[in-house]
């Protein structure tokens, strides 16, 4: 097999970086399109880790947030959530996919993985969805505050295991669609 020249890996998290860097601003410009631009920036992402570029990953996710913090003027609080859990998952998804080769061994991982994505979800909580977009006035806002912690760590781990899974699917789409790419 031939290897690949470092010109490509640049195109390709290029690519991914003004793709992802692009979604993230009209994400954190519109706030109902929040979670799409996160969903959007996340497949974007994964072109690099469709041809085994995990520095291309890192820069372009690097990248895409330091231009996506300087689109959206200033506005750090909105991509918090992008950068403590959702631009690094598909990486971690990456590295448990390629060294995790025992199936007991994937149980510790998806357990790591949830803790990781509950603690992302208070922070993300505490600093982005109270006080940005108000959520302590919404009716219900005062059950969730009493219950936080068990709403939190049971139904946020049982949203996480199926968002995992239909990651890992996304990431074989992703591959597939760019496996077409000869080079």
């Amino acid at each position: 097999m031939r290897r690949r020249s470092k010109s490509f890996e640049i195109a390709l998290s290029a690519m991914a970086c003004a793709i992802a860097a692009g979604c993230l601003t009209l994400g954190s410009y519109v706030d109902f399109m929040l979670a799409a631009g996160y969903l959007l920036a996340i497949f974007a992402l994964m072109i690099p880790l469709s041809k085994d570029f995990i520095w291309g990953h890192v820069l372009a996710l690097a990248a895409s947030v330091l231009l996506a913090f300087l689109f959206c003027g200033f506005a750090f609080l909105k991509l918090v959530p992008f950068v403590a859990f959702f631009g690094l998952h598909p990486l971690a998804n990456y590295l448990e996919k390629r060294f995790v080769k025992k199936k007991i061994l994937h149980l510790p991982c998806i357990l790591a993985k949830a803790v990781w994505f509950d603690l992302a979800m208070w922070l993300s909580f505490r600093l982005v969805f109270v006080p940005i977009f108000g959520l302590n006035a919404a009716t219900w806002y005062p059950f969730v505050e009493r219950y936080f912690f068990l709403i939190l760590f049971l139904g946020g781990t049982v949203v996480f295991v199926f968002y995992d899974y239909l990651i890992f699917l996304c990431q074989r789409s992703v591959n597939l669609v760019v496996a077409r790419i000869r080079r």
